[in-house]
């Protein structure tokens, strides 16, 4: 796991806890800051998996060229 894919991860639960409380007290704003904080968080997320798939290849292309 790179460090993409955790933050992204800590930020997707932040906009769920965010978006939960304003349900909560009743703040359409702070619902709505949740929901963009969890969108930024997926997006994080899935650029870390993109960094993984990257490296993982590389290691593959690497391995076949010493053979």
């Amino acid at each position: 796991m790179n460090k993409n894919q955790v933050k992204g991860a800590l930020k997707d639960i932040a906009g769920k806890v965010q978006e939960k409380a304003g349900k909560l007290v009743g703040s359409k704003e702070q619902q709505v800051k949740g929901l963009s904080k969890q969108i930024s968080g997926k997006a994080e997320k899935k650029l870390g998996d993109a960094k993984e798939v990257i490296k993982d290849a590389k290691k593959t292309i690497k391995k076949g060229s010493k053979k």
